[in-house]
């Protein structure tokens, strides 16, 4: 029984922890969110163009606090804790804390299962209305749905499919469906449908407020411009093609917005002109680069062999050892923080 007590015991406080950390964590990237896209703000690192920037950001306060109970809190309470002191479970901060850590995990696994849930009634839905049509630029099952809208998506997360409906087949030409299918495809291997997924599920108090909304628009839109950098690498016309398709549907289809389930569309961000004017204008595109400079072989051997340097290794090695050497310490400081989270003031 002691023992039940004593796990029973570690993961209150586990769950305590992890709202603790979390409120911190939502708190730091709120006020960094309001930072970074302040008007006054001159300078905007090309990160900030990346779809990884911002999804890391939107995550960040779930990721940080799981990888603080996993990594420092159980290791510290396993090694650290009597299990006689199992016998006490604290007083009410700590009941509130662990009560509220277990309603936002809770709260954010039913959110992402209605967003599968919700997603794959529609695919379902569509699907009623759809025929296999087989396309020269992808071997992904594709469906053309009887619908005179013009949509193309790709729905679902495991087994993605590929839909597209009779109004879109009609409104396109041949350049411009290929385009449009190339920046599907592009979602695909990016896997934007397991992110949006992820975002719905991540269990954070982010999620309550503006910020994550902030970031959740900014990231739809820097996923819709990495798909359309992947349909307009294969030259200006393709460039050319996917604006015209843009134009077109966003005629026939208001734009959605941000999209919560995971589904992925041609026009999920609906800053239809700043795209179709970047895929006109080239700005951002890999041609518009123009192509890498060529480096004779002995000066890129030259380039290259300072990283491997003894100095370097030294320092990683170094930067390992140290990092072990205070992992101990950092667990009795956890532990000792723990103590004053069990014996609030409350």
């Amino acid at each position: 029984m002691s023992e039940i007590r004593f796990v029973a015991h570690g993961v209150t406080l586990a769950l305590a922890w992890f709202l603790t950390v979390n409120v911190a964590a939502s708190a730091l990237v709120a006020a960094a969110v309001g930072g970074l896209l302040t008007p006054r703000r001159r300078f905007r690192p090309r990160s900030f163009e990346a779809p990884g920037f911002w999804l890391t950001l939107r995550l960040l306060p779930a990721a940080s606090s799981a990888a603080f109970v996993a990594v420092l809190f159980v290791p510290s309470y396993w090694a650290y804790e009597p299990r006689e002191a199992a016998e006490r479970f604290g007083g009410v901060t700590l009941f509130v804390l662990a009560a509220g850590g277990t309603t936002m995990v809770v709260t954010a696994f039913i959110r992402g299962l209605e967003a599968w849930r919700s997603a794959a009634r529609r695919v379902r839905h569509w699907m009623t209305l759809a025929r296999p049509v087989t396309l020269a630029a992808t071997s992904l099952p594709a469906f053309e749905i009887d619908a005179d809208r013009a949509m193309i998506a790709i729905g679902g997360v495991l087994r993605p499919r590929l839909l597209l409906t009779r109004g879109l087949v009609a409104a396109l030409n041949d350049a411009e469906l290929s385009a449009s299918v190339a920046h599907e495809l592009g979602h695909r291997r990016a896997w934007d449908n397991l992110k949006r997924l992820a975002i719905r599920a991540s269990p954070d108090v982010l999620v309550r407020l503006s910020a994550a909304r902030t970031i959740e628009r900014q990231w739809a839109a820097a996923a819709e411009r990495a798909a359309d950098r992947v349909a307009a690498s294969e030259g200006t016309a393709a460039r050319r093609a996917l604006a015209s398709a843009l134009v077109k549907v966003a005629r026939s289809m208001p734009a959605a917005g941000t999209v919560a389930e995971p589904i992925s569309t041609l026009l999920a961000d609906a800053d239809i002109t700043a795209r179709v004017r970047r895929l006109l204008d080239g700005d951002d595109l890999p041609e518009s680069r123009g192509p890498e400079p060529r480096i004779p072989w002995r000066l890129r051997r030259r380039s290259v062999m300072p990283r491997l340097s003894a100095v370097r290794v030294a320092m990683a090695v170094m930067g390992v050892v140290g990092a072990f050497a205070g992992y101990v310490p950092l667990l009795r400081a956890v532990h000792e923080a723990t103590e004053v989270l069990v014996n609030g003031v409350l």
